[in-house]
């Protein structure tokens, strides 16, 4: 009985396609440690910047007109929220690269 062509080929471009992923994947065995580390590093200093920036702007309120408002507290609060928002765009992007990049094997 003849093989189907088509059925052939389909296997083949499979075959070829796990073949592409896995020589990606041993190139890429390396790069993973110092990329999550890297990201670990990106999310803390971007929360940790603003937060720091808005701390020092604060005491510099506090001290240029006392009340009974927390300047120093206040801004903290903004700076680590506006930090937390920063680290979620980032990784928001890159996770949206790597799931593109997927899509594109499968293609």
């Amino acid at each position: 009985m003849p093989e189907d062509p088509g059925k052939t080929k389909r296997f083949a471009d499979e075959v070829g396609l796990r073949e592409k992923r896995k020589i990606r994947a041993r190139r890429k065995t390396s790069d993973q440690a110092w990329f999550g580390l890297g990201l670990f590093g990106v999310v803390g200093w971007s929360v940790a910047i603003p937060a720091v920036m808005g701390i020092f702007a604060g005491i510099w309120i506090d001290l240029k007109w006392p009340g009974p408002p927390s300047w120093t507290l206040m801004l903290m609060i903004i700076g680590i929220a506006a930090g937390c928002v920063n680290a979620w765009f980032w990784v928001s992007r890159h996770q949206s690269m790597i799931s593109q990049e997927r899509e594109n094997d499968v293609e």
